[in-house]
């Protein structure tokens, strides 16, 4: 009996700390580049809703996508590492990489890790991390799951789980659906913790304005398109105050990399680079962060922070023990960035960091300020050797410095080589589907 007693109070008390914890709501928007939203200086499109929430939280103005096109900055995401580390060299899955290939399964996802730890999962919106049946997001630690599995320009297919919704669904009302499904989740689950990934198909092309944001906007369809996007958001929110959990839960939007080319619309000023291209505009993407009465309102930071250092950050903010993992597993590349959110003065976390081209492998490295492409053709310039870029005085990286500071190049070339090295040391394959 005093055995039995003593496991209902540990029970109990587990059952307190799960329920204090708080909840997560990860938003993500496909392609969306750093000047799309009206916060970071768009003067036509109007997004009031992501303007609030960085009013009452906290926006990052350097925050770096897991890479530069949608499938590897997925899997940098929900794995906490560089995508090289899971077998990822180019392309995304149905265009460069087969449609055979998906994100393997021995890897551990952000989700398996809030599920062990307790959490209600659900993932409704685009998956793009494999096709085949082993590689969907329900056996990649989602409880319920409503999505797409590839971009709105790949497939036509709705699914839930292993089931085929429809075919074909209607792209403008994809965003609308997505949003219903992640409220219908959270108010099914308002007496647990929950972890909601929600990244939407919108504004990646063709961009289709929903019926009732058609011409609403002043910036054409790709304007509709955004503007309808942040309304929806508004809706998660306003379900969250309803529900009383605005208090309670952890709301990140970001967006999975920079503007694609061919959508002449999307930009990413200040910066060069669209969507592929390691320059700053390919990857430097809109980040917000709020939880009232927790992260500070109304901070900005410039501090340089990886979507693979969400993994970390969640973790530790959710009392999640990532030491709990497997010998084999492999090593994240994300780092616990929490104390920099909070304003405090202990030092930045995240000291240098890898960018990579969406179709030809490894281009530069970040230290502190400064950038370096060890192949200057790499950075669109003219000639051959390295080009050295000081962020801060130059963000649209066109003064290069190398010539003037040989020791740096050498020893961020140098540290390059080192992550380069830690990487192909422990990794693992791309998950390969057996062809029947």
């Amino acid at each position: 009996m005093r055995i039995l007693i003593l496991l209902l109070a540990a029970f109990a008390i587990w059952a307190q700390a799960i329920a204090q914890r708080p909840n997560v709501v990860l938003i993500m928007a496909d392609d969306l580049g750093y000047h799309d939203l009206g916060g970071y200086g768009h003067p036509k499109i109007k997004t009031p809703v992501l303007d609030r929430l960085a009013e009452h939280g906290v926006k990052l103005t350097a925050f770096y996508a897991g890479a530069t096109v949608c499938t590897p900055s997925r899997i940098a995401l929900m794995t906490g590492s560089y995508p090289t580390r899971l077998g990822w060299s180019k392309g995304v899955v149905g265009h460069i990489l087969s449609t055979d290939h998906g994100l393997n399964t021995k890897a551990t996802t952000m989700a398996e890790r809030f599920r062990a730890a307790g959490y209600r999962t659900a993932m409704s919106g685009k998956w793009h991390l494999g096709d085949r049946p082993p590689f969907r997001p329900h056996r990649h630690g989602f409880d319920r799951t409503f999505y797409i599995n590839k971009s709105n320009n790949q497939t036509d297919e709705l699914w839930r789980d292993d089931t085929l919704l429809e075919k074909p669904y209607e792209n403008r009302l994809l965003t609308e659906k997505f949003t219903r499904e992640a409220i219908d989740f959270i108010r099914a689950n308002k007496a647990k913790p929950f972890f909601l990934y929600l990244p939407y198909s919108a504004p990646h092309f063709p961009v289709e304005p929903h019926p009732d944001w058609e011409g609403k906007s002043n910036f054409g369809v790709y304007g509709d398109v955004v503007e309808e996007m942040d309304a929806r958001i508004g809706d998660i929110l306003d379900t969250l105050k309803t529900e009383r959990l605005d208090k309670k839960t952890l709301v990140i939007f970001c967006s999975d990399n920079g503007p694609e080319p061919l959508t002449k619309e999307s930009l990413a000023k200040p910066f060069r680079g669209k969507k592929w291209s390691s320059l700053e505009g390919g990857t430097r993407v809109p980040c917000i962060l709020s939880w009232p009465g927790v992260l500070p309102a109304g901070r900005t930071t410039d501090a340089m922070i990886s979507a693979m250092d969400l993994l970390p950050t969640l973790a530790h903010v959710c009392r999640i023990d990532l030491a709990k993992r497997t010998p084999d597993a492999l090593p994240l590349d994300g780092v616990n960035v929490w104390d920099t959110l909070l304003g405090k003065t202990t030092p930045h976390a995240r000291q240098d960091l890898l960018y990579w081209h969406g179709s030809d492998g490894f281009e530069a490295i970040r230290v502190g300020d400064w950038k370096l492409f060890p192949d200057r053709r790499r950075a669109k310039l003219k000639g051959n050797g390295p080009a050295l870029f000081h962020l801060a005085k130059d963000i649209e990286e066109k003064t290069d410095l190398s010539s003037e500071h040989p020791e740096r190049v050498q020893s961020m070339h140098a540290l390059a080589n080192q992550r380069l090295a830690g990487i192909r040391a422990k990794n693992l394959p791309l998950g390969q589907a057996k062809v029947k």
